[in-house]
């Protein structure tokens, strides 16, 4: 999109957001982006062009603060990509401790919420709101119920800020599957060499920020031969 040059990207130290990361500095973009790991955060950003990174939980408000301050007075993008899986391995959801259940949502669901709401007053005309998603969110999963349940309300919540913001694009974004870190705690123990690197799902991403597509749910994968 035509004068689209300010972001902010969580999770960004390693998979998906720091492969977003990558592709939109190329593109020219100033990015704020975080991730609670300072020192990985730092090296994973080390030398891309207008990226600041700002160490920090996004559950923890004065870190939102500060990542929104870092982004400036017009933002053109918000990526809510930060996510916890929960447990690993992961329990049925008869043996999901309460404490873990509502550490997930308040990664998962609370604060992604809470940042677009401290975010809104600066959000451009036709801003770009993502939040990353998952298959878990529709496909019942034993075993990701925590999460599941964490990204199928982050679902409902996305349609319903589309709804109420008409003036922006609310998307969320199902990567698919991914060979990540958080992909691996999921399967402890077990080779996912075969599933695609991140990067594979950043096309689609792409698509979303840069194209006109109405806000809504969209699989990344689907998206991506449109550019090609």
């Amino acid at each position: 999109m035509a004068g689209m040059a300010i972001g902010i990207i969580t999770g960004a130290s390693r998979g998906l957001g720091l492969a977003l990361t990558r592709a939109l500095a190329a593109r020219g973009w100033t990015l704020a982006v975080d991730a609670r790991d300072a020192e990985a955060l730092a090296a994973a950003t080390r030398g891309l062009p207008g990226v600041v990174a700002v160490a920090g939980d996004v559950t923890d408000a004065r870190h939102r603060a500060d990542l929104i301050a870092a982004a400036g007075p017009a933002i053109d993008l918000v990526v809510n990509n930060a996510s916890t899986l929960g447990p690993s391995p992961q329990p049925a959801l008869a043996r999901l401790p309460g404490d873990a259940l509502r550490r997930i949502l308040e990664v998962n669901l609370l604060a992604p919420l809470a940042l677009v709401q401290e975010a809104l007053p600066r959000l451009r005309p036709g801003a770009v709101v993502i939040d990353v998603t998952s298959d878990a969110a529709v496909e019942p999963y034993p075993g990701w119920g925590g999460y599941g349940t964490s990204k199928a309300a982050l679902d409902h919540l996305t349609a319903i800020l589309a709804a109420e913001h008409p003036g922006l694009r609310v998307y969320a974004a199902d990567p698919g599957d991914m060979r990540t870190q958080m992909h691996q705690e999921a399967f402890p123990g077990e080779d996912i060499s075969d599933r695609p690197p991140p990067q594979d799902s950043v096309p689609g991403l792409l698509a979303l920020v840069e194209g006109s597509l109405p806000s809504g749910r969209y699989r990344a994968r689907d998206l991506a031969p449109a550019r090609a």
